[in-house]
C-alpha cells in the first residue's frame, strides 16, 4: 500500500473518529433546546457558520448557480442525509451509548456503500459485490450483535 493510501486511510479514520463527539454533543444539544429537530438545526447552523469563513480564507470561488440546473436532481439527497444522520445520532445515541450507535451507524454505511458500488450509484465508480466484500459486511454485521448482546446483558454462552 502506498504512503498517499495510508495518509488517505489515516485521514478517514481521524474523520470517524470525531463522529460519536457529534452524537453525544449534539444529544445534549437537542434535549438543551427541547426537542432532536432543533438541535439538528442548530448543527448545521454550526457547522455553516464554520465552513463560511474557511472558504473566504481559502478565496473558494462562487460558481454558477445555474450550473445546479444541469446537474442530477439526486444530489440534493446530500442535505436531506444530514439531516437524517444528525437526527438519528441526536435521538438513538443517549439510547445505545455511543459505540452501538456507531457500530450501528456503520454497518449501515457497509451495506449501503455496498449496493451504492455494485451498481455504481450516485456517480461512484461501478465495483461488484465480491464474496470478500460480503464476508466484510457480515463481520461487521457480527460485531453489531456482538456488541449490542453485550450492551444490554445478554452473557455469550460458554464452552463448558
Amino acid at each position: 500500500m502506498h504512503t498517499s493510501s495510508l495518509l488517505l486511510i489515516l485521514a478517514a479514520i481521524v474523520s470517524g473518529a470525531v463522529v460519536p463527539f457529534q452524537a453525544g454533543a449534539n444529544a445534549v444539544l437537542g434535549r438543551t433546546l427541547g426537542h432532536p429537530l432543533w438541535g439538528t438545526a442548530i448543527s448545521l447552523c454550526v457547522s455553516f457558520a464554520c465552513i463560511l469563513p474557511v472558504m473566504l480564507l481559502a478565496r473558494v470561488e462562487m460558481q454558477a448557480l445555474s450550473n445546479l440546473a444541469q446537474a442530477p436532481r439526486w444530489i440534493w439527497i446530500g442535505g436531506i442525509v444530514g439531516v437524517v444522520y444528525i437526527t438519528g445520532a441526536l435521538v438513538l445515541a443517549p439510547k445505545l451509548g455511543a459505540a452501538g450507535f456507531i457500530t450501528a451507524a456503520i454497518a449501515g454505511q457497509m451495506l449501503a456503500s455496498v449496493i451504492i458500488d455494485h451498481w455504481g450509484l450516485v456517480g461512484l465508480p461501478q465495483k461488484p459485490v465480491s464474496l470478500p466484500r460480503l464476508a466484510g459486511l457480515g463481520l461487521i454485521i457480527l460485531g453489531l450483535i456482538v456488541m449490542q448482546l453485550q450492551a444490554s446483558g445478554v452473557k455469550p454462552a460458554t464452552g463448558s
